[in-house]
């Protein structure tokens, strides 16, 4: 019993590790399109 609860323990930690940096990359990289297409949006309307 104790060997198959350690083995779904770290099953569940390294989902939450991968799921938490994905998230993280898909924040960062979301950002930095939005941000870029705000400035090309601003840009337009300056000229």
């Amino acid at each position: 019993m104790d060997e198959t609860l350690r083995i779904i323990l770290i099953i569940i930690v390294s989902v939450s590790i991968f799921g938490l940096l994905v998230f993280v990359f898909v924040k960062n990289y979301i950002r930095k399109r939005l941000e870029y297409y705000l400035q090309e949006k601003n840009k337009n309307k300056k000229l």
